[in-house]
């Protein structure tokens, strides 16, 4: 049974009429005019949880509290990753995103067979190799004064990275992010279909490559892993290596997109990073809190009061990870950047035991770019006339962003 809040937005009977919103997430005019800026004001809009109608969102709790979302995030046993992706699947070769929709105790035999290249210590062997690329990218177009950052340094750098570890041909870099857009940024679910479709072709010929021809990418390691002795079937092998096939193309890139715009309209602020290169990590993590990207979903398993709403099996809870870093009950003034805030936990890669497996490797490749852009370009603008766009869709970043020196 469902009771209706207007003829065409429905919500099931267990949801209070006073929690229901239609916000539009991801995709209205609204959010797409300033995405960061329209969901840190959804604290002075909306309850911490609250259920949403829009059909963006397909019906599903919305969680912006930062303390509601790290119980959400923590406790597997009550909200499930189970269908956790949006993407549409062919249902005669069913598979599950890996190790996202596994939940415990078998998510960690999987996370296991690739801790020792997304490890602190693991991605710290790749440091150099940044350093390297990113004044390889810089030089391209230092002498031109102006760059289309998106294109020439915020997609290259942290997608040849992924690339070179996946063990994939970098030459693709643009045919790979097109994929990535396509699949997360569409409206269109035709177009996100065939998308799905070419991925799945090409994935499957260059994991059947790595078994012929093993090498010690990441695709080539999963493809012939055997976790407790046990060879992982073509299924979980595929499942795998396309979630982090997503996942690896789209956020770092937009990420790095939000701080180099907020970088090109705060100088001071440049040179407060300058200033203080011993605060590296520290000023990341802000820059992370401030400009995450992503969402992460949930199914409910069991029945749950949840800061006085209660949850039935079924339902879906969306959190929303940019605006609990942005709850001002846990941030002091949250809009603001502030390098010396008190550490708190930073939902941009979430946390437990679905935690980001890239968030080490994301988080040096921001400070590696951050120390070798500021130390060769460190003043620069928004070009004249350069208009910031964003694109619907779960991960967030402006389009194009036309720099100048």
């Amino acid at each position: 049974m469902a009771t209706r809040l207007q003829d065409s937005l429905a919500f099931p009977a267990h949801v209070p009429q006073n929690l229901v919103r239609s916000i539009g997430l991801t995709a209205s005019p609204e959010f797409l005019a300033a995405p960061h800026a329209f969901m840190a004001g959804l604290h002075d809009s909306c309850p911490p949880i609250f259920y949403d109608v829009h059909p963006a969102m397909g019906g599903a709790w919305q969680v912006i509290g930062h303390a509601d979302a790290l119980q959400i995030l923590r406790q597997p046993e009550y909200f499930s990753t189970r269908g956790a992706t949006p993407f549409p699947r062919d249902p005669d070769h069913p598979f599950k995103f890996i190790p996202l929709e596994i939940d415990p105790p078998d998510h960690r035999k999987y996370r296991a067979i690739l801790d020792p290249l997304f490890s602190p210590q693991g991605v710290q062997r790749l440091e150099g190799m940044m350093r390297e690329l990113a004044n390889s990218l810089i030089d391209r177009f230092i002498d031109h004064r102006e760059c289309e950052f998106t294109t020439e340094f915020g997609r290259p750098m942290p997608v040849t990275i992924f690339l070179r570890l996946m063990g994939l041909p970098v030459a693709m870099t643009d045919v790979f992010v097109n994929w990535a857009v396509d699949l997360l940024h569409s409206q269109d679910r035709a177009l996100m279909a065939e998308t799905m479709k070419a991925i799945t072709v090409y994935l499957n010929e260059a994991i059947a490559e790595k078994k012929a021809h093993p090498d010690e990418g990441v695709i080539s390691r999963i493809a012939h892993a055997a976790p407790g002795g046990v060879p992982l079937n073509d299924s979980e092998i595929f499942g795998f290596v396309i979630f982090l096939f997503i996942g690896g193309l789209d956020t770092v890139f937009a990420t790095l997109n939000n701080i180099w715009l907020w970088l090109a309209r705060n100088p001071a602020r440049r040179r407060e990073i300058i200033a203080r290169p011993q605060d590296i990590n520290a000023i990341v993590e802000e820059l992370l809190r401030a400009w995450s990207v992503t969402f992460a979903g949930r199914t409910v398993e069991k029945e749950i009061e949840l800061h006085g709403v209660r949850m039935l099996p079924g339902d879906k809870v969306a959190c929303i990870l940019p605006a609990c870093n942005f709850d001002p009950h846990v941030f002091a003034n949250p809009t603001v950047i502030d390098f010396d805030r008190p550490r708190r936990p930073t939902l941009a890669f979430t946390v437990g035991v679905h935690s980001c497996m890239g968030a080490h490797l994301a988080r040096l490749e921001i400070k590696v770019s951050l120390q070798e852009w500021l130390k060769r370009i460190p003043d620069f603008a928004v070009k004249p006339g350069c208009e910031i766009a964003y694109r619907p869709g779960g991960v967030i970043g402006p389009k194009a962003l036309q720099l100048v020196w």
